[in-house]
């Protein structure tokens, strides 16, 4: 009893963790067979996200399979002294990585595999994480981000070219006020609008009433000053996505096509052995 006690105790604080607040997610557009779109997602990483972040656990090589010869993978996705039969390693060092951002940009090899929730895939979260981005000067790197699980993120935004970087938010964040025996004294909501240039203006208020609860919302502008339209940009970052989704499963195209081959071979054999069953049943009564 002892033990299962205390695996109940592990266990609940996980499951009310786990059952957290709403996190809405946008659904990432398939790239799965659209080979120029992958194409477009390589050079998008290899520009943008291999500065920081590896993919350790796929080779240049590899990149042949959507479409790339291997003298466009040297011309176009190598910079530095890599061969084209390495490891998609970042040149950052640890240690530099720990001074400038408080900690090691995570490998990118399975994280369109690794966000996965019951609130959508992995892709689903990248694309809303790289769409939502916003300025705010009270951070290290000048951003921030409205997904609820990325907020205060210590990532810079390596797109900000391409989406512009004027683009401010609106944050409403509600909370139940204690009075100093911890007793409940009400709500209160504090309003915070976040400039296109990152400045900051604060409002704070006390709530009528106790039907309230608490939480906090994040209202994004448009952002303003890119190389993209928002349309180009949600494209461009479907790419991205799609491609970070190809190097976490490089194989599953050929995997599906394997699989059509299994199915008509099966549907073949079932019929010759319906056949062959009733050739060796027919002079049986």
């Amino acid at each position: 009893m002892k033990k299962i006690f205390a695996l109940l105790a592990l266990v609940i604080p996980m499951l009310a963790f786990a059952s957290g607040g709403d996190v809405h997610l946008d659904t990432a557009p398939e790239r799965n067979t659209d080979l120029a779109g992958l194409q477009r997602g390589a050079k998008l990483f290899v520009n943008y996200c291999l500065n920081c972040h590896g993919a350790s656990m796929v080779r240049y090589n590899r990149l042949k399979d959507i479409g790339l010869t291997e003298q466009q993978i040297k011309d176009n996705l190598l910079f530095t002294g890599d061969k084209v039969g390495d490891m998609m390693n970042v040149a950052m060092k640890t240690s530099d990585a720990k001074e400038w951002f408080g900690a090691k940009p995570p490998d990118l090899s399975l994280i369109a595999r690794a966000k996965a929730s019951e609130h959508g895939t992995g892709s689903d979260w990248v694309y809303t994480f790289l769409r939502s981005f916003y300025r705010d000067n009270s951070r290290p790197t000048g951003w921030n981000n409205a997904l609820e699980n990325a907020h205060n993120t210590a990532m810079p935004f390596a797109l900000w070219e391409l989406q512009g970087k004027d683009r401010g938010a609106t944050v409403k964040t509600i909370k139940q006020l204690k009075d100093e025996k911890g007793n409940p004294a009400g709500f209160e909501e504090t309003i915070e609008v976040f400039g296109k240039d990152g400045s900051l203006s604060k409002q704070v208020e006390k709530l009528k009433g106790d039907h309230h609860h608490e939480g906090k919302t994040v209202t994004l502008d448009k952002a303003e000053g890119g190389k993209l339209t928002a349309a180009e940009y949600d494209a461009a970052v479907g790419d991205l996505v799609g491609f970070m989704a190809w190097m976490a499963d490089p194989g599953q195209n050929k995997r599906k096509q394997l699989g059509v081959w299994v199915l008509i071979f099966l549907a073949l054999f079932w019929v010759i052995a319906w056949r062959l069953n009733a050739a060796y049943w027919k002079d049986i009564k």
